[in-house]
C-alpha cells in the first residue's frame, strides 16, 4: 500500500516502498473513487495512460481476465478521467520497472462482500499465470485532524494490515471514523494477498504532512506497508 497525496508531502513514502520491492513487470493497480463518477467498480482494458515521462501500457491480457473472474467490474473511462490516486504511481514504476504493465481499477464501493470477491478473484486470476505480480492499493490515512489523534488513528489501522485482517481493517475504519480514503482498495489487498499465500507485512514508512508542512493542527497521514 501507498500514498498518493502531493510528492514533497507522501513521495517519500510511496518511494520508500517501491525500493523495498523486487519489482515486477505487472501490477493490478487499484485507488479511490474520490470523484464520485463513474461505475462502483471501474476498469480500463485496453489501451495505455499518458505521463510527463511517456506512455504505460495497460495488460489487456490480465485485465480482460479480471472481467471473466468479476463480473461487477465494469469497462469505465469517466471514473478514472479524473482520479489521481492511481495515476500518481505510474512515474515510480516508469522509472525503477521501465516494461511494465498494469491493470487500473477504481474502487467506489464501501460494500464488504463486494470488496472481498474482488480480492478473490484478484487472486485467483493472478495464480493462474507463471510469473511474479504485485496488488498495489493506494490510500492515503486520516485527514485534516490534530498529528497526534491522527497517529494514534492511524496506528489502529495500520496495525490491522500488518496483521493481514482485511475485515478487521474494515470495521476499525468503520468503527473508529479513520478518514482513510482508500481503505476499500486495501481491503480488496489484503485479500488478494492472502488467497496467494502472504503470511507477513511491514511497514516500511510512515509519515504525516506536518513533517513537511510543519503545521500539526490539521494533517493527513501516509502509511507505507509491504505484503509478502
Amino acid at each position: 500500500m501507498v500514498p498518493h497525496a502531493g510528492y514533497m508531502y507522501s513521495g517519500h513514502v510511496a518511494g520508500a516502498v517501491f525500493r523495498r520491492l523486487e519489482l515486477p513487470e505487472r501490477y493490478v493497480i487499484l485507488c479511490p473513487n474520490h470523484t464520485g463518477m463513474g461505475e462502483p467498480l471501474a476498469i480500463m482494458s485496453e489501451g495505455a495512460w499518458h505521463t510527463p515521462l511517456g506512455d504505460a501500457q495497460i495488460d489487456e491480457e490480465l485485465a480482460t481476465e479480471l472481467k471473466r473472474h468479476m463480473p461487477l467490474l465494469a469497462e469505465d473511462v469517466e471514473a478514472h478521467r479524473s482520479e489521481h490516486a492511481l495515476e500518481v504511481q505510474l512515474p515510480f514504476l516508469q522509472v525503477l520497472a521501465p516494461k511494465f504493465r498494469f491493470v487500473p481499477i477504481t474502487v467506489g464501493t464501501s460494500n464488504y462482500d463486494v470488496l472481498a470477491a474482488l480480492g478473490v478473484a484478484i487472486g485467483n486470476t493472478v495464480a493462474k499465470h507463471a510469473g511474479r505480480f504485485l496488488v498495489i492499493a493506494s490510500s492515503d490515512m486520516n485527514h485534516y485532524e490534530s498529528d497526534s489523534v491522527t497517529r494514534v488513528k492511524d496506528r489502529r489501522a495500520i496495525d490491522q494490515m500488518l496483521a493481514l485482517d482485511p475485515r478487521g481493517l474494515y470495521d476499525v475504519v468503520r468503527e473508529g471514523k479513520i478518514s482513510m480514503c482508500g481503505y476499500g482498495p486495501a481491503v480488496v489487498m489484503l485479500t488478494a494477498a492472502k488467497k496467494l499465500g502472504a503470511n507477513k507485512a511491514e511497514l516500511v514508512r510512515y509519515a504525516t504532512s506536518g513533517d513537511v508542512s510543519n503545521d500539526r493542527d490539521l494533517v493527513v497521514g501516509y502509511a507505507g506497508i509491504a505484503v509478502f
